[in-house]
């Protein structure tokens, strides 16, 4: 009869624990430290960023493949997040930081109809630091550019960060139907 009552009590604090995440996480990894400069020419660090979630994914300016629909995404994501009555920062790493001046980068978000009020694109360091982000924060492998191309191979994921600076989970940057799904997550956080 004991052992019914341990299993029976040890189930019932299973289900408490369970019901305590409020969403599928499906990463765990400290986001390193970093202070950058935004498209504004203004400073943008992960302390400005605690207390609060955020979205993060990796991009440049001159891509021309994956950062198109990346970048597409990203200003639905943003859209619908306003829509939802739902606050959230959105950051974009860029990938190839020596081409992407803040003039730049302010010149792509115009280009896409983002909303700088809550979407920083970031630059202000060398390609050596950016890719020890992509890899110790977001397990994302980044390579340069092939001898005579300008292309940079990054992921195509974005990626949910909670308030403590914790990357906890990745989304397919690419596909647009994933939108929904990050804006059900963010729901569920009650933002």
């Amino acid at each position: 009869m004991r052992k019914i009552i341990k299993v029976i009590l040890f189930a019932s604090l299973l289900l408490l624990v369970a019901c305590g995440e409020k969403i599928e996480t499906n990463m765990n990894k400290d986001v390193l430290d970093f202070s950058f400069t935004t498209q504004d020419n203004e400073t943008l660090s992960l302390d400005d960023l605690k207390g609060k979630y955020w979205i993060a994914d990796m991009i440049f300016t001159n891509c021309t493949s994956v950062c198109l629909p990346m970048t597409n995404n990203m200003t639905k994501l943003q859209n619908m997040a306003r829509d939802e009555g739902i606050d959230i920062q959105l950051v974009s790493f860029s990938v190839d930081p020596d081409y992407d001046t803040p003039e730049v980068l302010t010149e792509y978000a115009e280009q896409y109809g983002a909303d700088l009020s809550n979407w920083a694109f970031l630059t202000g360091y060398d390609f050596d630091t950016i890719k020890e982000i992509s890899i110790k924060s977001f397990m994302s492998p980044l390579m340069p550019p092939p001898e005579g191309n300008d292309q940079v191979t990054h992921g195509t994921r974005f990626y949910l960060i909670d308030p403590e600076g914790v990357a906890i989970k990745s989304y397919n940057g690419v596909e647009s139907a994933t939108i929904s799904t990050i804006i059900d997550d963010l729901k569920k956080l009650e933002l």
